[in-house]
Order: C-alpha cells, then sequence, then structure tokens
C-alpha cells in the first residue's frame, strides 16, 4: 500500500509528535544514565578512599613494629659507638699512663721512688718478704702466698682504675 501526499501531509503531526516524544525520551534516558554513572563513580570513589585508608591504617600497624625495631636498632648502633669511643678515651689514658711509668727508670728521683715503693711492697706482703725488680721498672714483693706487685705497668693500671668515675670526664667534657 502507497501513501498518498495527502495522507503523508496528515500523517506529519504523528510522526513529528512521536519523534519529539522519542528525542525526549532519549534525553530522560541519557540524563538517567548520567546520574547512574555518577553515582556509581561516586561510590567507587568512596569505596576507594576506604580501602586506602584501610590499607594506610594496616600499613601503619604494620609498619609500627618495623619502625620500632629499627629504632632499638639505631639505639643500639648507637650506644655500641658510643661505648666503643668511650673504651678507647680509656685505652688511650691507660696507654699515655703506662707510657709515663715506663719512662721513669733513668730519670732523676726514679732511685727514690723504687727505694719507696720497696719499702710500701715489703710492708703489704708481711714478714720475710722477697723484693724483686721487675722487668719493666718498680717492684714485686713475696711473702709465702702473698704477692704484692708494684711494678711500673700494674701501679698504672691501678692508676687509671683508681680513677673510677672521674674517667668519665674525658668524653662528658
Amino acid at each position: 500500500m502507497t501513501v498518498t501526499a495527502p495522507a503523508h501531509a496528515a500523517l506529519e503531526p504523528v510522526r513529528l509528535r512521536l519523534l519529539r516524544d522519542a528525542e525526549a525520551q532519549a534525553a530522560a534516558v541519557r540524563q538517567a544514565a548520567r546520574a547512574q554513572a555518577a553515582q556509581i563513580l561516586s561510590e567507587a570513589h568512596r569505596e576507594a578512599v576506604a580501602a586506602a585508608s584501610a590499607a594506610a591504617a594496616g600499613a601503619q600497624v604494620t609498619a609500627a613494629p618495623l619502625r620500632a625495631a629499627e629504632l632499638r636498632r639505631a639505639r643500639e648502633r648507637a650506644r655500641s659507638a658510643i661505648l666503643g669511643a668511650q673504651r678507647q678515651a680509656r685505652d688511650d689514658l691507660h696507654q699515655r699512663v703506662l707510657d709515663a711509668v715506663t719512662s721513669l727508670p733513668g730519670q732523676p728521683g726514679y732511685d727514690r721512688l723504687i727505694h719507696r715503693i720497696t719499702e710500701l711492697a715489703e710492708q703489704a706482703a708481711g714478714p720475710n718478704a722477697r723484693v724483686t725488680i721487675a722487668p719493666e721498672g718498680g717492684v714485686v714483693a713475696r711473702s709465702g702466698s702473698v704477692v704484692v706487685d708494684c711494678s711500673l705497668s700494674r701501679l698504672a693500671d691501678l692508676a687509671v682504675a683508681g680513677l673510677g668515675a672521674a674517667i668519665r670526664e674525658l668524653w662528658t667534657t
């Protein structure tokens, strides 16, 4: 069946109406699709932020013990370095004192010093003490099972040990 021009003209308002209705319906569908897409994106963004926050919190919980362990190790390394430096300072002082006392033999006044050290060693060792000259200087007194070591190296050791807490001034000043 063929449509005549007058019938075609009569149907034109219906066709235009259907076209407008279709365009309006398409616009409404597009608008609804945009709104739904925006809602989906918004929800996805909220979920991503929540997941990132949860991951960050989890990372902090996981990292806290690691951070604490690393801090503890750093403190231990620092303490070890400080103790090593203190030990080195004490050893240097000890060596200087040892060098000073072992250089005494042959110097003026050494004979008087040895005489006085010998008297003190004999008294400390007790009766029948036998005194010998130490190879590096000083004396050693023996009486029975008692040994009184007044060698210069031993006296240097005792002098440094006798400094006690005063030796801390090497690293606190």
